[in-house]
């Protein structure tokens, strides 16, 4: 397999933990684990001044991506001649560009798809900068902007329906990026949701709150 093949692979590995951990499917343990590496990692950083230096360098690193991603959509914009502005931005800890500005459902695609594809290829653009991978998140025309705001409520009247039914309702297939939408959204409803299957197939299941008394139950013994 290509070293590029790989890269894609893994950043799709991180999406998908990073969609896990929004849907609250990670365990204490886990959790634990985390809170003991960060709390280690702050110990030996030293000084005060070196514990807030490094979010402040994350955040510089974040904008490099931005900005290489940036160069690399420029070009290809200028190659198709396609118009469009570049805005850049950090959302959590990922870049975030977006193409606004013009019309450019071409460079969407079907469901996304096609934006899907340019999305990867600008992280492998900044991959082949920095030599880091990226989570880069790109958005075309605010085609990823309405997903959301549609997701989201999706995701509103889905856990209303569980709440009156108290039965799980299974929803269509979605991509990582999606399913976080869908799990945040989820959460914030006060219910718990889990995503099932294999990729394409891979879909949130939004579960009513009997369901997640009996996790808290099973954990605890």
């Amino acid at each position: 397999m290509s070293e590029r093949t790989d890269e894609t692979d893994e950043v799709e590995e991180l999406d998908q933990a990073d969609e896990a951990s929004g849907s609250g499917e990670a365990h204490g343990a886990d959790e634990a684990d985390g809170a003991a590496e960060v709390d280690e990692a702050a110990e030996s950083a030293g000084t005060e001044g070196d514990a807030v230096a490094k979010p402040i360098a994350r955040v510089d690193q974040l904008e490099a991506e931005g900005d290489i991603a940036a160069d690399y959509l420029e070009e290809l914009l200028d190659i198709a001649d396609l118009d469009g502005d570049l805005d850049m931005d950090v959302e959590g800890d990922r870049a975030a560009v977006s193409i606004v500005g013009a019309d450019l459902s071409q460079l969407v695609g079907r469901d996304g798809e096609v934006l899907e594809a340019l999305q990867e290829l600008t992280r492998l653009a900044v991959y082949r900068e920095t030599g880091e991978r990226s989570r880069l998140m790109l958005d075309i025309s605010g085609y990823r902007a309405d997903k959301r705001t549609e997701l989201e409520k999706l995701a509103e009247e889905t856990a209303a329906r569980v709440k009156e039914s108290g039965e799980p309702v299974s929803l269509e297939p979605m991509s990582p990026f999606e399913r976080k939408v869908v799990h945040d959204a989820v959460a914030s409803a006060g219910l718990t949701s889990e995503s099932e299957g294999v990729e394409p197939r891979r879909h949130v299941v939004v579960l009513p709150a009997s369901a997640r008394l009996l996790s808290a139950v099973s954990r605890e013994t």
